[in-house]
């Protein structure tokens, strides 16, 4: 998961003018991400845990809980913050902090692909080796 996904995931369940302080803290703490690191970032994640933790456990008459799309994206950091700092981990890997040059690479070879779209699969396979530069035997 690189950063401009999880930001991506967080907008479409917080919206762009979030109402509740919560999800206002959690698009001011998403704004400033990069400037974080992972430690910094978990420590942040959990203030706003522990501050909104009875205000996210509130449920309505049918038991189901009131603030689902700011739990989902409380959940969503959580589970995905050690992958957002990964760039960060390992300086001399040289890692994007987003995926941005794989997602047009993928969109060329996908339009390639296309317009070739009656080869058969061996013939497909092949083509797609040879975009990814790799070496058929």
């Amino acid at each position: 998961m690189c950063i401009f996904h999880q930001k991506k995931v967080v907008q479409r369940c917080i919206t762009n003018k979030p109402k509740t302080d919560c999800g206002k803290e959690i698009k001011e703490l998403m704004s400033l991400i990069t400037f974080f690191s992972e430690e910094e970032f978990s420590r942040k994640l959990q203030d706003i845990k522990d501050k909104y933790k009875y205000f996210l456990l509130e449920r309505n008459e049918n038991k189901r809980f009131v603030h689902r799309e700011l739990r989902r994206a409380i959940r969503s950091l959580s589970d995905n913050k050690s992958y957002l700092f990964s760039c960060k981990k390992y300086p001399e890997l040289s890692i994007p902090n987003t995926t941005n040059s794989c997602d047009g690479s993928f969109a060329h070879w996908k339009s390639k692909v296309k317009i070739h779209r009656g080869l058969r699969k061996n013939r497909r396979i092949k083509m797609i080796n040879f975009l990814l530069g790799l070496q058929q035997k």
